[in-house]
């Protein structure tokens, strides 16, 4: 198999408060570069669309841009800035640090297919 699409041309785009993602859906791959805008928090801007009290979702992710804190359900805590790349399993909420946006491109199998889809 051999399959390569452009981030210039998403297969598509969505808009939650602050912010917005762009995705590109491949075989065994989802590609997104979501942008946060100052103030954006995973709790108030998502968990509206989402459904649940914090993200369910298993974020595989670089930070290009950008600052931004994760809390896990369980307590643990950590901060994320440019050049960072983490792993986050499913149970946490995040949110934007300082005034500038962020920036992070996520890529696994197939997640982007659901975050912040409405219904």
């Amino acid at each position: 198999m051999l399959e390569v699409k452009t981030l210039d041309k998403p297969d598509e785009r969505r808009d939650f408060p602050r912010g917005h993602m762009e995705a590109v859906h491949m075989t065994d791959l989802d590609f997104a570069v979501a942008t946060f805008e100052p103030g954006w928090r995973w709790s108030e801007s998502v968990a509206p669309i989402a459904g649940t009290p914090s993200c369910q979702m298993h974020h595989n992710g670089y930070v290009l841009q950008g600052r931004m804190r994760i809390r896990m359900d369980d307590g643990g805590e950590t901060e994320v800035g440019p050049g960072d790349v983490y792993v986050v399993s499913p149970g946490h909420d995040a949110w934007v640090v300082g005034d500038e946006q962020a920036v992070v491109y996520d890529f696994q199998g197939q997640t982007a297919r659901e975050f912040a889809k409405k219904e």
